[in-house]
């Protein structure tokens, strides 16, 4: 008998505890499979499955076991289409301005001589983010000249996703920005990640605090949560001096442990709720 749910991952964080907790409390059969364990016949259908909840930190082991699931016809909560278009900074800033959604200027280039060029012509600071990443690693803030050229030479020497140079505006704010997590249409919490550091990732030493949730953030968080094709993301915001608020990120697999403590909200019986609902 296929369980309800699957629980898919490659490291037990926070996160998937809570969710094998919310189903037994929830009396929901949840499957919890490794994924570094797994190995799929793509020549049959699997049925024991459920509906899969695809949770891999990995990146490419997060998009090439939701591809096989999906080809064999299991239900995964995110889909591949939102691994591929959140999981890249590139792909999401060009889906975000295609629905409407407002999100820092950008520019893409695909040498180093072109992005000191970009950087010469739009003028500094910028920041530097690689269109693959999570957690705020090798994202820097590119002040003059010198610190460009450094940090563009060494990424010229990197894996070759590194060598596409996405430059992002530095957006002035105030020292926080904002996570809201979507489950289906709805901002189910939201919070401030508050940081004396202009990163304010909560990896890197941001606190949590909570967020009232606006009708104007809900709907650009809707927008931006059908840009990349999703049901279950986190919405990253700032609140520029200039733009009122803009999106920087979509998660596809989002963190929700903070979120959880600080706004007392069942965020993984939400997302139980979702799934069920939406595999019938």
């Amino acid at each position: 008998m296929s369980p309800d749910v699957t629980i898919l991952y490659d490291t037990i964080r926070w996160e998937e505890k809570a969710l094998l907790e919310a189903g037994k409390k929830m009396n929901i059969d949840i499957q919890m499979v490794d994924c570094k364990k797994l190995a799929l016949n793509l020549e049959k259908k699997p049925d024991d499955y459920g509906v899969v909840i695809q949770r891999c930190v990995s990146y490419y082991r997060n998009l090439h076991s939701t591809a096989a699931l999906e080809g064999l016809g299991v239900k995964v909560i995110n889909c591949l289409n939102t691994g591929v278009f959140a999981g890249n900074k590139l792909f999401t800033h060009m889906l975000l301005k295609k629905f409407g959604v407002p999100t820092p200027n950008a520019t893409v280039a695909f040498s180093k001589e072109a992005a000191l060029e970009a950087l010469e012509i739009q003028g500094f600071p910028r920041v530097i983010k690689p269109t693959v990443g999570s957690w705020g690693r090798l994202i820097s803030k590119i002040n003059d000249k010198d610190s460009a050229d450094g940090i563009l030479e060494s990424r010229e020497n990197m894996y070759p996703i590194y060598q596409i140079h996405y430059l992002e505006e530095f957006v002035q704010r105030p020292p926080r920005d904002i996570r809201a997590i979507m489950v289906g249409d709805k901002i189910v919490a939201a919070i401030y990640r508050v940081s004396k550091h202009w990163k304010t990732n909560m990896a890197l030493g941001g606190t949590a605090e909570p967020c009232k949730v606006t009708q104007e953030m809900e709907e650009m968080c809707i927008k931006a949560k059908h840009a990349v094709q999703g049901d279950i993301v986190g919405v990253d915001l700032m609140e520029s001096d200039e733009r009122g608020l803009v999106v920087h990120e979509v998660n596809n697999t989002t963190e929700y442990k903070n979120t959880v403590r600080v706004c007392e909200v069942d965020i993984p019986s939400a997302m139980l709720d979702y799934a069920l609902k939406i595999d019938k």
